[in-house]
């Protein structure tokens, strides 16, 4: 079966490759977020089968809602989760190796004041050494790779000048120290994705895994029953392994099972983040303690501010989340009474999103100071073998979750599994050398296009950009830019032939920038969709209905 665009279930080969239809696999990753993204990546580097299923888009839930951040997480030192830290660290230094165009070290300022603990400048300073600490000795940055720096502290004057919307009041100073910044998340775990598929996985978006298979025994499962929901096609995949990477919806998945799933659950966390008016230096971010405990930090991205993020538990079914305006309204309020006077409102929001954590299960009910370490469970502890999900994590660990998953394989099945390779070889479109060359010679091959272009292009595909730019010359105004930052038409092209996008919102929001700062314009969404068009055989029906839908999930929440 093949629809307009391509995607074949039984044949078939793009420059990403779909599902084609074979029927046995080593492996089957359920779930397109980023741990399934570096499962599939670290299982298909070590040697083995792999396909992956997404229900949806890839990257389109919790792995999209990120803070944008490739962190430590300093404050799970006050939890002493100094192995968590230490990892966390170890691995933010190795993503920035492996795709050093799409993360990147940034300054945070930390404020100092005598009225808490936990913000006075000793206190901060004995975790900010401790942070440095544990950051260093261990996978040190490639030649070309940003180095960053250790913390140092500002005195209160100094602070100011550099960061004015900090509350003055009982002010003693700031700390500022490094951590990475993720320019674009979903093209991050696209990386791994297409990773995987240079080592020969497979992959389908739109692909909802809704059974198992099982053995003789019937105590093994031996495959999965998936529904293309574009092809309209079941098919019964087999695999010595499948590994649940589902996130919110890994309790879904085992439910399959349900005379044989776990008797512990997942907890849920909310977490949202709105885009507003440039609110701090374009260089440095923010960070604070918020009344009645918790932070929020300010991020600046794209000329614009990125604030974060809320957290607080979720009860519902995660199909039914939705980002309301009463969690909006509740992160402008901490953002209000945290620094001096921004005069934040729900008309400065420019675009927000949201998610849900998976946590494991713990018996503190603040979900705030739940752990964000991860769990490899194998159900054949439980009596049922072949089926292993995976609980909690965070994007910083994702790559070294996936190291375990299959290290976990190597010692209990007698799949053929190499050695790992994750840590010492780019991710797919990252091997660009160091990161001002690779733009620089962009801009000297393309003449023609406007640097602004080549900057941003240059650092959301990498090496393939050059094909970008060069597919901009060929196709119907491929070189028509669609925003501030230079992006153009000819990606929105790029994204269905090379990528998989499927649907407007796929280009918009996971391929591209281009609605990630809020709604763009009617206009735009069109012109975007008219592009995509003939690659997805749409008609001015369907052409319609994209913009709509775009136009639906880009809307702010009513009140």
């Amino acid at each position: 079966m093949e629809d307009p665009t391509g995607r074949r279930w039984g044949g078939g080969n793009e420059t990403m490759q779909r599902y084609t239809g074979q029927n046995h696999f080593d492996v089957i990753v359920i779930g397109g977020g980023i741990s399934g993204a570096a499962v599939a990546y670290e299982a298909a580097s070590r040697g083995l089968r792999v396909v992956l299923f997404e229900k949806d888009d890839f990257c389109s839930a919790t792995s999209a809602a990120s803070s944008k951040l490739i962190h430590g997480g300093l404050r799970y030192l006050a939890n002493r989760e100094f192995a968590l830290v230490r990892e966390s660290l170890n691995e933010r230094r190795i993503l920035a190796n492996i795709a050093p165009n799409l993360v990147f070290p940034l300054a945070f300022m930390f404020p100092h004041y005598r009225s808490s603990l936990k913000t006075s400048k000793w206190f901060v300073k004995l975790g900010l050494t401790l942070y440095d600490f544990l950051a260093s000795g261990r996978d040190l940055a490639w030649e070309a790779s940003p180095k960053i720096p250790s913390h140092r502290t500002l005195p209160a004057h100094q602070a100011l000048q550099r960061m004015p919307i900090l509350n003055p009041n009982g002010l003693t100073g700031a700390s500022v120290f490094y951590d990475c910044l993720s320019i674009a998340p979903e093209r991050l775990a696209l990386a791994f994705i297409r990773s995987a598929i240079r080592h020969r996985a497979e992959a389908a978006n739109y692909a909802r895994v809704d059974g198992f298979v099982y053995g003789a025994d019937g105590k093994t499962i031996t495959g999965v029953d998936v529904y293309d929901r574009i092809g309209g096609r079941r098919r019964t995949v087999t695999a010595a392994a499948t590994i649940n990477c589902a996130g919110p919806w890994a309790d879904d998945v085992r439910n399959l099972a349900p005379r044989r799933q776990s008797a512990r659950l997942l907890r849920r966390s909310e977490g949202i983040h709105i885009v507003t008016r440039a609110l701090t230096p374009p260089d440095t971010a923010v960070s604070a303690m918020v009344p009645g405990g918790g932070h929020c930090f300010l991020i600046p991205w794209r000329g614009q501010t990125l604030i974060g993020t809320t957290d607080k538990p979720y009860n519902g079914h995660p199909d039914d989340y939705r980002v309301t305006r009463e969690s909006i309204r509740e992160l402008i309020t901490a953002v209000n009474s945290t620094f001096n006077d921004p005069g934040l409102s729900l008309d400065d929001v420019r675009h927000c999103y949201g998610g849900l954590r998976p946590l494991v299960e713990s018996g503190d009910h603040a979900t705030y100071n739940a752990s964000r370490r991860y769990e490899i469970r194998d159900h054949a502890e439980a009596g049922l073998k072949g089926l292993i999900t995976v609980e909690g994590g965070k994007w910083t660990t994702s790559r070294h979750l996936a190291e375990k998953v299959v290290d976990h394989l190597a010692a209990t099945t007698r799949l053929p599994v190499g050695r790992s390779i994750s840590t010492r070889q780019h991710l797919h479109g990252c091997v660009i050398g160091d990161l001002p060359g690779h733009l620089a010679g962009l801009r000297d091959r393309h003449p023609d296009f406007d640097g602004t272009t080549t900057g941003t292009v240059g650092k959301l595909y990498g090496n393939d950009a050059d094909i970008v730019l060069d597919l901009a010359r060929q196709v119907p105004a491929g070189t028509l830019r669609i925003d501030a930052d230079g992006e153009i038409l000819a990606q929105a092209v790029y994204a269905v032939r090379h990528e998989m996008a499927r649907t407007l919102t796929d280009i918009v929001l996971r391929r591209t920038g281009m609605a990630t700062l809020g709604h763009p314009g009617e206009p735009a969404l069109r012109q975007v969709a008219a592009a995509a068009a003939p690659e997805l055989g749409w008609d001015e029906a369907r052409i319609d209905e994209e913009v709509q839908a775009a136009g639906k999930a880009l809307a702010l929440p009513a009140a």
